[in-house]
């Protein structure tokens, strides 16, 4: 069962990222953030600023055809884009273990993909269209 810490409604890449600066403060060595959201919801700019939260000065950018890639900040930080994985066992194949249970901060863009191997603590994140540029981002944890 997940609880709701909070929601923000962004009406720019800008706000989302800054929106994503936010969840940056809550996350710790270890933290696994799951992002569920259609194509063009946000979940890149996001992880932007989670990044930027966490101190990362390199550009984030889509990992799609990386599928996994590692930056230095405060934490290592693992973007992880699950798009065009056929599931759990091929995300296993590539050695995600290592970012999800490593000393750093990982987030998986498209977790849905790959949901039986996101931690059950993990913190997840939907973000849905409004309209226009306007995005509704929910976040929310596991409780015990």
């Amino acid at each position: 069962m997940e609880i709701c810490l909070f929601s923000i409604v962004s009406s720019s890449p800008e706000e989302t990222i800054a929106a994503g600066e936010r969840i940056a403060a809550l996350l710790r060595k270890g933290s696994v953030v799951a992002l569920c959201g259609g194509l063009g919801a946000g979940k890149t700019w996001l992880t932007k600023g989670i990044a930027r939260g966490l101190g990362v000065t390199e550009e984030v950018t889509s990992p799609t055809y990386t599928i996994i890639s590692e930056y230095e900040g405060r934490l290592p930080f693992y973007h992880i884009d699950a798009y065009r994985l056929r599931g759990d066992d091929e995300f296993a194949t590539l050695g995600a273990d290592d970012a999800l249970y490593g000393n750093g901060v990982t987030v998986i863009e498209w977790s849905e993909r790959v949901a039986q191997s996101i931690p059950d603590n993990a913190l997840t994140i939907e973000i849905s269209i409004l309209e226009d540029t306007h995005r509704l981002i929910v976040v929310k944890e596991a409780t015990p």
